[in-house]
Parts: C-alpha cells; structure tokens; sequence
C-alpha cells in the first residue's frame, strides 16, 4: 500500500506528537464562556439569488472580539409552514469562503437548512479585527502566537464555528437535534472543532481535517503548502529553535486532536493515505481520539483532493444520521 507517513496498521494507533496544554480544558471553558456572554445580533437579508424550492439569505451575527461574521443561508420553503427540518452547517478550506449558492443547493434541495460560514479575515466577507501583537507575516496558524493564547487567531474561528452551529440549532423551523457539521481541509478541523464544542452537533463528515497535530506536520518536513508558515516562522524568529517546546505547546490550545474527546456526535471521517498537505498522521491523531461511533473512509492513492464518490458516501451518511 502507498504511503507517506506511517503505515497504516500504525496510523490506527498513532497518539500525537504536539503537546497539550496544561491548562487546555480551563483555556476553553473560559472561551466559551466568552462566546455565551455575546450578543449575536443577527442580521438576515435576503439575497438576490432565487432557487426553487428555497430562499436564500446573507446572514450575519455578531462573534467574539465583536466581529462580525458572515455566512451563507438556504433555507426551505417548507420551513415557512411550520414544518421542522435538520440542518447542515459548512466550513471551507483554507484561505477561501463559503462559496457559491449552487455549491450548497444539494442540501438544500434535500430538505436541509443550510449554513456556509465565511472563515474571518480569509476570503470571504467575514471581519477580522485583529488587536495581536507580533509579527504575523501573512499567516493564520501564527497569528497571535507572540502574544497571549487567548489571542490565537484559531480560537477565534473555533468559537465563530460554535457559536454559528448554536445559532443554527436554535433557528425556528429547525430540528435541534438532527443537526450535522461538514467541511474538508481546514473546513474538516474546523468540523471537528464546532462538534467538540457545541456538543449538540449529532453528526458531522471531516474530510482530511487541517488544524491537527503542528508539530507532526514540522517533523515529517510537510510543513510546505498548509503548514508553510511554521517553517517560515522558525526560519525569522527562532531560527535554533530554541522556543520549541514553547511554540508548539501555545499551538496546543488550537490543535483539534486535543479538542476531538468532547466531541458527542457520529462521525464519518474520510483520508487519504498520499495527502502531503495535512499528513495522514496528523489526521489520525484527531480520529484516535473521538470516543463517540465513529467511521473512517480510507483513499489509499489518493492526497489532498477530491475522493471519488465521498460526496455521495457523505450525503447517504447523514440522511441514515438525521433522516
């Protein structure tokens, strides 16, 4: 079987490399705590773009640190009517948005209230007010790792994604507890993160999660494409790596393996064995970890890419999860 990490009997084993903070379930209760102390006041316009079967609206709430985020909303007719249906919440990849109206129309067409998060600061029309000290150069797994762990950008959108998958659960015409989470690349750990931390999501589908095991990345010299910013960070400011232990333990509090136990959902994860972007290691680490029912697809020629016939794999998943 191909690889570029470790085989595969040993991946199913593999516990993680990056350090967990010691005060790492204290950091989060805290976050949390912030994000329920908000007010989103939620903003709902409806779009332009007609679908049938459907409408479609910009929506927008309030996070933390008072930005505002923004996501996409399909909702279906039918809702209007006083009928109650699951929803999907979706996360994208690293750097992009929330996508087109037509990329999330399946699910809507399918009976799902649908929501696209736009990643703060990223590609989308989510803000990102900043307020870090340090150098960040252009990158988001290091922004505010000079400064304070509560200033780590990932923490940020961790608690957008929470709060998003909150909102959703409590909108009127939904089914709180057939709601599902879904995303590939950073969207996966952006998945794994909104489960771990709203614990009502009932079921979710990461694909190729990022966000997980740093450190692993770094060792396996992976820390190219996704990662590329941790080598660039080192090769600026602590180019004898002496901060090590430092860095990659402060890059704990944001790595969602160590958040993957609290997560109470039903998951179907899907990998492939050849990924060079978010090493197949790193993945496992956040799936060795969740205790709920779990499942793993697994792509053995395949990186990090589209896995033929996981979209229809996914789909059926949640309609036997949801209904």
């Amino acid at each position: 079987m191909p690889v570029v990490d470790l085989p595969l009997e040993e991946l199913k084993t593999y516990s993680g490399t990056n350090p967990r903070p010691d005060d790492f379930n204290k950091y989060w209760e805290k976050a949390l705590d912030e994000m329920k102390s908000i007010n989103p006041d939620i903003d709902i316009r409806e779009s332009d773009f007609k679908a049938p079967g459907v409408r479609c609206f910009d929506y927008f709430y309030t996070g933390v640190g008072e930005a505002r985020i923004h996501a996409r909303y399909i909702r279906p007719e039918d809702s209007l009517t006083g009928e109650i249906a699951p929803a999907v919440v979706s996360f994208h990849g690293y750097t992009g948005n929330a996508g087109s109206w037509m990329s999330h129309l399946a699910w809507a067409s399918a009976g799902y209230h649908v929501w696209a998060m736009d990643c703060r600061g990223q590609g989308g029309l989510s803000e990102d007010p900043g307020g870090v000290s340090g150098n960040t150069q252009h990158g988001h797994i290091i922004r505010g790792l000079s400064d304070l762990p509560e200033k780590l950008y990932y923490r940020q959108v961790f608690l957008d994604a929470a709060q998003l998958a909150g909102l959703a659960i409590e909108t009127e015409g939904v089914d709180p507890e057939r709601v599902g989470a879904r995303g590939g690349s950073q969207g996966g750990g952006l998945t794994l993160a909104c489960a771990a931390l709203e614990p009502r999501i009932a079921c979710l589908t990461p694909v190729f999660p990022f966000l997980t095991d740093y450190q692993r990345a770094w060792e396996l010299d992976l820390a190219k494409r996704a990662y590329v910013e941790l080598v660039e960070w080192f090769r600026r400011f602590d180019p004898m790596h002496e901060r090590d232990n430092e860095v990659f333990t402060k890059l704990g509090y944001i790595d969602v393996q160590h958040l993957a136990e609290r997560i109470k959902g039903k998951v179907l994860m899907a990998s492939g064995l050849m990924d060079e972007v978010c090493p197949p290691s790193s993945q496992f680490a956040a799936f060795n970890k969740i205790t709920s029912p779990k499942a793993l697809r697994i792509f053995p020629d395949f990186g990090h890419e589209t896995l033929p016939g996981f979209d229809d794999i996914e789909f059926s998943f949640f309609q036997e999860s949801l209904g």
